[in-house]
């Protein structure tokens, strides 16, 4: 029961940490993802972190099987979390979700330091979840209001097509 009141905690002091963090989302009490990078920048990558029932006693799940990460090269991947897991024992028996994304923002160079950038890959990558950007919304472009006489003389004007008759603009040269 302590591991869960632990849990609580730290799921207190995130909700508090990370408000207004749109870099950060709770997918469930147990259960965090958080972006390190910008949207957009190629080298960002996503880190979730899930407690089992015995957190903090026991390491948390990291995964980075999230499909932001799917230009990322296994390799990479594999050396992030060999990383966060140095640093998961480092901090065992204490509330570490908060320390692991911080670590991982402070060494995100290093840790995406062999991460080929190509314009292909940033492209896909800049994918993000959330909310879509929407364009703004267009005037609609006022039509003239005509009164009905003046409706009428266009119609007689016109032929029944709303056509103008052939010549009804050309200029009398010869008087």
């Amino acid at each position: 029961m302590a591991a869960n009141e632990d849990q609580e905690m730290e799921l207190e002091a995130l909700r508090s940490i990370y408000e207004g963090d749109v870099c950060f989302r709770e997918l469930s009490p147990v259960s965090f993802q958080y972006r390190i990078g910008e949207s957009g920048d190629p080298k960002a990558f996503l880190i979730e972190v899930s407690w089992p029932e015995t957190y903090p006693q026991t390491a948390p799940v990291i995964s980075m099987d999230a499909f932001f990460n799917n230009t990322i090269s296994s390799a990479i991947k594999q050396s992030i979390l060999d990383k966060l897991m140095v640093e998961v024992e480092a901090n065992l028996g204490t509330a570490m979700t908060y320390t692991l994304f911080e670590y991982a923002k402070d060494n995100k160079e290093v840790f995406m330091e062999n991460q080929p950038v190509n314009t292909v890959t940033s492209v896909s990558n800049s994918i993000s979840i959330g909310t879509p950007d929407v364009p703004p919304s267009k005037k609609k472009e006022k039509k003239e209001q005509l009164s009905k006489t003046q409706k009428r003389k266009l119609a007689d004007k016109t032929d029944n097509k709303g056509e103008l008759p052939r010549g009804w603009n050309w200029v009398d040269v010869i008087k």
